[in-house]
């Protein structure tokens, strides 16, 4: 059947029901992640003919690119947002913009060890053993949620985790009752503590008492045609049931979703296309990058089982090569991984994959027969053509692009050249973090990040004229003067 056909065929099975699709290109990478309030109305969008004519370049990219896609079905649409969410930060898809930053859903916390216990926003879980209440996809209804609590229940707050006398002559919520002042002992700590026990209960979700009170109020609201009050009600109610909604928690997803990639079909194909005498477990495959010679590094990424292992990730910057070399490279980091695998007499791989031809495949296999280890299985992958080198072998070996086994070694050696490309991109950025402009005063980070993205490097900020720093965020024509004169009195060769 037809990849199109195929795919319209899957589409037409999909459930009116919110969810999270992952569309996926002909390697089973993820490309894009989306959430839909109807998985089969949304997902039948990317197929339907009639839309064609409304793509831009970059979704006709995408739907060119798709093989195949996965969905999971879940119970709401912010429990898809969530999903949604987390499962870019997973696979970081190349098709998909919003979500690839570190932001996090907002948190609520409270830590009951401390002696006086606080509520408290965050963004990140940690393992403090405090309590945490979330993710809630709504931030204000949260926040707002949190401002009820602490009137209907008297906590505190201010923000000192050991509030004292001092800070109370300064309370606002002291002072308008709104807290109980444990601070000042006009409660006892363990009533206090009482009082944020039972704010806790009322966050996981024993609500309902609260929220019968807040109707009743309403509704007298209402009927005494006070309407703003009633509204003001008919808010506190919604963010509260949207802050004490229950929404599951979501593990790491890449082995737990439906996969259009059959793991064991591969790995046999692998098996029997390099004459293996079982299936490789585990595959390490490695890259080199550089540029100009600056920079040079490598990656080793790990894949368990036909999936990525990213525990055991490692990456390596040269310490012997001093020139633009990669087949020294190569050299060297086979030379320090598997030494050191040797002298810490852990597992060997199944089978090691290098990202490149004839010449890098001999540096590794001349590496390992020096460690006494040449009876390590030990491929190269040719980008060029997919072809596949092995050691005593005149010719290469060629797959279809279509065989499960050529797609595993694709995924294998995709992965170990985006990670080497973002430890080269990671270097590069904190040798641009070190410039001249860390000695410019009163310029912080994000207005020298916001600098060197506008001109890329100081020596075009030295020749762009005063309108055209002004034009930089956070620049202003005094600013802007001083950065000019500051340049100008520093040497011509500063970076």
């Amino acid at each position: 059947m037809p990849v199109n056909d195929r795919i319209r065929s899957k589409v037409s099975k999909l459930p009116h029901k919110p969810g999270v699709y992952l569309m996926r290109d002909r390697f089973g990478t993820v490309i894009y992640v989306g959430k839909a309030r109807a998985l089969r109305k949304r997902v039948s969008q990317y197929f339907h003919p009639s839309r064609r004519h409304g793509w831009d370049l970059k979704l006709a990219a995408l739907i060119e690119a798709i093989e195949d896609f996965d969905v999971h079905i879940v119970k709401s649409e912010p429990e898809a947002l969530l999903l949604e969410s987390k499962l870019i930060k997973e696979f970081r898809p190349r098709y998909n913009v919003s979500f690839r930053d570190d932001k996090n859903y907002l948190l609520i916390k409270v830590n009951l060890n401390d002696a006086i216990p606080r509520f408290t926003f965050t963004r990140m879980r940690q393992q403090d053993g405090a309590k945490y209440f979330g993710p809630f996809v709504s931030g204000g209804a949260c926040r707002r949620t949190i401002t009820m609590l602490r009137k209907k229940f008297n906590l505190r707050g201010c923000r000192p985790l050991m509030p004292t006398e001092r800070d109370y002559k300064h309370c606002l919520y002291g002072h308008l009752q709104h807290c109980s002042a444990p601070c000042v002992e006009k409660v006892s700590l363990e009533d206090y503590r009482q009082q944020v026990s039972s704010a806790c209960e009322y966050l996981e979700g024993q609500t309902a008492g609260w929220e019968k009170e807040l109707e009743v109020e309403m509704l007298k609201a209402s009927e005494a045609r006070d309407f703003e009050k009633a509204a003001r009600y008919r808010d506190m109610i919604q963010d509260l049931r949207e802050t004490t909604k229950k929404s599951r928690k979501f593990t790491r997803m890449p082995v737990k979703l439906p996969g259009a990639i059959d793991f064991k079909r591969d790995l046999a194909a692998l098996r029997q296309a390099l004459g293996l005498p079982e299936p490789p477990k585990r595959i390490e495959g490695f890259d080199i990058s550089n540029i100009s010679g600056t920079f040079m590094v490598a990656s080793m990424v790990s894949f368990l089982n036909g999936r990525p292992d990213r525990a055991q990730y490692r990456r390596f910057r040269m310490k012997s090569v001093v020139a633009q070399d990669d087949f020294a490279c190569m050299a060297e980091t086979v030379r320090r991984r598997y030494s050191r695998l040797k002298r810490e007499q852990r597992p060997m791989p199944d089978l090691i994959l290098i990202d490149g031809g004839k010449g890098q495949l001999g540096m590794a296999c001349r590496e390992l027969d020096k460690l006494g280890l040449g009876q390590l299985p030990v491929i190269g992958l040719a980008k060029e053509f997919e072809e596949i080198y092995q050691p005593g072998e005149s010719k290469p070996l060629r797959l279809g692009l279509d065989s499960g086994a050529l797609k595993l070694l694709q995924r294998v050696r995709d992965e170990s050249h985006r990670f080497a490309n973002n430890y080269n991109a990671d270097l590069r950025l904190k040798k641009i973090s070190e410039s001249v402009l860390d000695d410019l005063p009163g310029i912080g980070g994000s207005r020298k990040a916001a600098l060197l993205k506008q001109f890329g490097s100081v020596h075009r900020l030295r020749s762009a004229t005063l309108a055209e720093i002004q034009q930089v965020p956070g620049f202003g024509k005094k600013s802007a003067t001083a950065l000019k004169a500051f340049l100008e009195t520093r040497p011509k060769s500063s970076k």
